[in-house]
């Protein structure tokens, strides 16, 4: 035998001897049943991401409430009993009220703003810093433009019709600001409020856009709507990962795992606008349409920004979201106001940074 072919069949030899890096496989459950269309945004990410990764990686994907209650998602990621978990932040105010601007905000900012934040202004580094300090790593994948808003058996026209209301409302500073305006917020997870709607438990209920809240049945248990849904003006959904099993990748495998985070986090804003176009249709041959006037919302805006600062202020956690939120706002407005009308929605009338700004000294 040549050296030549000597050397070849050694390499061939070491090449089919050499251990082969065991796959990884990831369990990955939701918040959401698959009853409801926000789960959509989960299978999509899922799916791409095997596609992208499944050298490396499989991920074995659970509807919500299959492994575990809606509610302890977030535990079991944090503890490792499954690798990952797709959320949405505002659960989670409970542990910091910082994930609740992480999740979304009254009348501040749109889905595109999020975006924005998010990959151009210091937002993802916030997102795993929040998350982090509960051991996981944290990848947005899902936006969505505002919610619905309340969904009920008697009209709401005005802000006074708010008065005594026990509506369902998710969010921290959105149950405060609702209950300035002399409603009651009642919390409960989005696969019980049909039930509390036909039973008349609750006055009304927000949960989503109107392509979810189509998928949810409401328009069966309720007669009107009352829009735009002020207290949620865009939301983020995104995956949880344990950070062990994050850092068992290779940077590679990360690298294509951030890859279909970001083309999901695309394909959700259109996906959801034209299926929330489609629903608002429908809910229009069935329900009753009330929207608020433009006084109305901008009596919100104001106490929504008092609402902000005084949460803030409560932890230097939430008080740093919003600061670096607020000031993407300001920074971006330059550019957004020049341009207007053509460019991507208002600059919202906010907070101060410089108030903000006090909260986190």
């Amino acid at each position: 035998m040549t050296d030549k072919a000597f050397l070849l069949a050694g390499a061939v030899v070491a090449a089919l001897t050499a251990p082969v890096a065991a796959q990884e496989r990831w369990t990955m459950t939701s918040t959401w049943p698959s009853s409801m269309e926000l789960m959509a945004t989960d299978l999509h990410f899922v799916e791409l991401a095997n596609k992208l990764v499944g050298d490396e990686l499989t991920i074995e994907f659970f509807e919500g409430g299959a492994l575990v209650p809606a509610g302890e998602v977030f535990s079991a990621v944090e503890s490792g009993t499954i690798q990952a978990g797709g959320d949405w932040p505002g659960y989670w105010a409970g542990r910091d009220s910082a994930f609740s601007p992480l999740a979304t905000t009254a009348s501040l900012f749109n889905a595109v703003d999020y975006v924005n934040w998010i990959h151009q202004w210091g937002g993802a580094e916030l997102y795993n810093e929040i998350y982090g300090q509960f051991g996981m790593v944290y990848l947005p994948y899902g936006v969505t433009n505002n919610e619905s808003g309340f969904r009920t058996n008697e009209p709401i026209v005005t802000l006074d019709d708010l008065q005594g209301k026990r509506l369902r409302l998710s969010g921290l500073e959105q149950g405060r600001l609702l209950e300035q305006l002399g409603g009651n917020q009642v919390s409960m997870a989005g696969g019980e409020i049909y039930q509390s709607l036909e039973r008349g438990v609750i006055d009304g209920a927000e949960f989503s856009t109107p392509n979810v809240d189509w998928s949810a049945g409401f328009q069966q248990v309720t007669k009107y709507w009352a829009t735009p849904g002020w207290h949620q003006s865009a939301s983020v959904f995104g995956v949880m990962i344990n950070k062990a099993s994050w850092d068992a990748l290779s940077p590679e495998a990360q690298e294509k795992l951030r890859i279909a985070a970001d083309a999901t986090l695309l394909w959700s804003l259109a996906f959801t606008e034209k299926r929330a176009t489609e629903a608002y249709a429908q809910f229009g041959e069935v329900v009753e349409i009330n929207r608020y006037d433009e006084e109305a919302l901008a009596r919100v805006q104001e106490m929504a920004n008092e609402v902000i600062v005084q949460t803030a202020c409560e932890n230097p956690n939430s008080a740093r979201v919003y600061l670096s939120m607020v000031e993407y706002l300001e920074d971006y407005a330059q550019w957004r106001d020049a341009s207007a009308p053509f460019n991507l929605g208002r600059t919202p009338n906010g907070p101060s940074a410089d108030a903000l700004r006090d909260c986190v000294k």
